[in-house]
């Protein structure tokens, strides 16, 4: 499921692409950020229906042996333990991956898609996973389950042509992935081999309205608030011309700024601490300590100027 500094991301990339074309529509921007954000799910989906696919090739490969002219007594005996995956017969079987990838129009079966996923099979096949796996005894549903997470962590989830796929698609996705991938190896967790075609697979907001809700602020208001907040940036910064400073950082700055101003539930520690993470991964090597400078001096400040007021949880210091 999302998580805050996800979302966090998520309006980053959004409002640098704003400011950096100064489009005056930020309710555009919002909407695409919106659609950013939904479309997220549609990589869940895409790697849950992996193991239908690979599994698909395998049956087939095993039924194409059985029909040589000469077939071998290892063509007739087949070993199918990996079609019969009890894993994979669960996700085969459940409503709710069908239902949902039909809505969101997410399936392999372009011929472009259907060659990924038979250059996928073939490098399992070869995996000493597969063949371990294969030459095991042990019949059980745990066994099962763990071969699948393994498989998706080692071969599946890093897959190099799955990865140029998701990218030709959208630019953002390569920083969804992880994320979707901990949902795929935590949706394959909960699943226990008594389960119907029913159980519902995970969903992509624990609270929806909520997380719309906080991205949606942010979004507005970091537009509505940029002249006030370049304000505050160059008078904590009076020694620096604005335009040297690195643009992310800026933008982190203003994000930062904003959630500080109009989320008074989200403690003043929580939004530091999150753009300074966040701040490791998307700007400079200099840029944590640089915005943890500013922040620090921007917090009394704000405070002084009775713009930021904290109330419940936001008062934990």
């Amino acid at each position: 499921m999302l998580n805050r500094r996800h979302l966090r991301i998520k309006v980053l990339q959004i409002l640098y692409a704003f400011f950096q074309t100064e489009d005056e529509d930020i309710l555009k921007s919002e909407k695409e950020l919106l659609t950013s954000i939904d479309r997220m799910y549609d990589l869940y989906l895409w790697f849950l229906l992996t193991f239908e696919e690979v599994q698909r090739f395998s049956a087939q490969r095993i039924e194409d042996r059985m029909k040589k002219v000469r077939p071998t007594k290892d063509d007739l005996t087949p070993n199918r333990k990996f079609v019969d995956n009890k894993v994979i017969k669960l996700l085969l079987e459940n409503n709710s991956l069908r239902r949902k990838s039909e809505e969101h129009k997410v399936n392999w079966t372009g011929a472009v898609e259907k060659d990924i996923m038979r250059k996928l099979f073939l490098q399992i096949v070869d995996s000493q996973l597969f063949q371990d796996y294969m030459e095991s005894d042990e019949q059980s549903f745990d066994h099962d389950k763990e071969f699948i997470l393994d498989l998706f962590k080692k071969e599946i989830a890093n897959y190099e042509l799955i990865h140029d796929y998701f990218e030709d698609k959208s630019i953002f996705w390569l920083d969804d992935i992880d994320l979707m991938c901990l949902m795929v190896l935590k949706t394959i967790k909960l699943f226990k081999e008594d389960d119907s075609a029913d159980k519902e697979i995970l969903e992509l907001y624990k609270d929806k309205e909520d997380e719309l809700g906080f991205v949606k602020t942010i979004v507005r208001k970091a537009a509505e608030m940029d002249d006030a907040n370049t304000a505050i940036i160059d008078e904590l910064t009076m020694n620096w011309e604005i335009d040297r400073i690195a643009k992310m950082d800026v933008i982190l700055l203003k994000m930062a700024l904003t959630e500080l101003k109009v989320q008074p539930s989200i403690p003043k520690k929580v939004t530091l601490n999150e753009y300074i993470e966040i701040s490791k991964f998307y700007s400079t090597p200099k840029s944590q300590v640089f915005i943890n400078g500013i922040l620090d001096k921007a917090i009394p400040l704000l405070e002084e100027r009775g713009e930021l007021k904290k109330t419940g949880r936001g008062l934990i210091n």
